[in-house]
């Protein structure tokens, strides 16, 4: 999975557009693209949508955070259109992942889904304190899939006037990265990298992008469809780097009971070897 795009659950005209793109997920977000007097209505649009589903894409339902009270309401009433996951925002470490997952549990039984199917990917950096509980995540759940850092939110809860500057994340900000990406890495599920908030600085998204790969995010969330391909063509590997994992997998196969190789000149081990078979996508 590369490519996570948020939809307004309250838009299904919106949910149709993004549905003929070549996302890999859609986030049908209940949070913050729709205002507190709509909620309702968008639960009821969101488990159409969810119904209704059509193509090869993932579906995720983003609820409200834990501490608005609405999470529950949100879940019960999508899951009996038996989304793939569900995002949660705000989230403050394991303790969140165990509650939410005791709630599907319960839906999803009363709904007749198979148990543990519904997954969990949480925001994992929008408030300081959640920063403190990014290590909790470590065997928290066997639901939980994946850490997004995000950028939007932390910014109100620092206070801070402003998050970049040509491009470039301030230091908090790539401190959360950074730590979300480790905190994930750790958790053995998947880091999802923020959105990109400039719409139409393509060239600026395909950088970042690339940097996000470069330093081990396996996905990356977005906000407009006109991303989706971008960032998709950014996750794949370069010619040179299939060739270098082709050229890997190839030497450890000719020695098997090797632990340590030479290979143009540079020792190569067993990380180069699971390297290259991600680049390939080999288990």
């Amino acid at each position: 999975m590369r490519s996570m795009l948020f939809v307004p659950g309250d838009s299904p005209r919106k949910f149709e557009k993004a549905s003929e793109g070549k996302a890999d997920a859609l986030i049908i977000d209940l949070e913050d693209s729709v205002v507190t007097e709509k909620k309702a209505e968008a639960r009821g649009l969101t488990l159409t949508m969810l119904k209704g589903r059509r193509g090869p894409h993932q579906l995720y339902v983003r609820v409200n955070a834990l501490d608005t009270g609405m999470t529950l309401a949100d879940l019960a009433a999508v899951l009996p259109g038996r989304p793939d996951g569900i995002v949660l925002p705000k989230s403050q470490g394991g303790d969140d992942v165990r509650q939410v997952a005791t709630w599907l549990e319960a839906l999803e039984a009363a709904a007749g889904i198979a148990i543990g199917t519904t997954r969990i990917v949480c925001v994992a950096t929008e408030t300081a304190a959640s920063i403190f509980g990014l290590g909790s995540y470590k065997g928290c759940s066997p639901r939980l899939a994946g850490l997004m850092w995000g950028a939007e939110d932390l910014s109100a809860s620092l206070g801070a006037t402003e998050k970049a500057s040509g491009g470039v994340f301030h230091s908090p900000y790539r401190l959360a990265r950074d730590l979300c990406l480790m905190a994930a890495a750790a958790a053995e599920v998947a880091p999802i990298d923020t959105v990109y908030t400039d719409i139409d600085n393509l060239a600026g998204l395909e950088q970042e992008t690339r940097a996000a790969r470069r330093d081990g995010f396996s996905a990356k969330a977005l906000i407009h469809p006109k991303h989706v391909d971008v960032v998709n063509a950014a996750f794949e590997p370069t010619e040179a780097e299939r060739t270098w994992a082709e050229k890997v997998i190839a030497a450890f196969a000719s020695n098997p009971n090797s632990g340590t190789l030479r290979l143009d000149g540079q020792m190569i081990d067993k990380p180069h070897l699971r390297a290259a078979k991600k680049i390939l996508g080999q288990p």
